[in-house]
């Protein structure tokens, strides 16, 4: 399993981006292999993190040749102040059962 994390420095936001972004996270959502997202923002910086799980690196790769990707990362500047992408392996994932989580119950490959 693999996550793609978007950490972000919000900047101002538009109509387009609005549709852009929905567009984007539809196809997310909608690609074989999409098993989940959170979303996180820390109070102290003001930066946003939509971490996305995938089950496999083909699955995070579809969506990254995507032509709305591609126009969303070459637009963000009008958007955003800044931004970092990390691509992970998820090696382990496990908790109590106590709260809600899209890697809950899918063992590790």
């Amino acid at each position: 399993m693999f996550t793609s994390t978007f950490t972000f420095a919000p900047g101002t936001y538009d109509d387009e981006f609005h549709a852009l972004d929905a567009r984007i996270a539809d196809m997310a959502r909608a690609t074989p292999g999409y098993l989940g997202e959170e979303t996180w923002e820390n109070a102290t910086t003001g930066l946003v993190s939509n971490v996305y799980y995938w089950d496999s690196m083909a699955a995070l790769q579809q969506l990254m040749g995507d032509a709305a990707h591609r126009e969303a990362k070459q637009a963000q500047a009008k958007w955003l102040k800044g931004y970092q992408v990390v691509i992970a392996e998820v090696l382990r994932s496990y908790g109590d059962g106590g709260i809600p989580h899209p890697l809950k119950d899918r063992p590790a490959r």
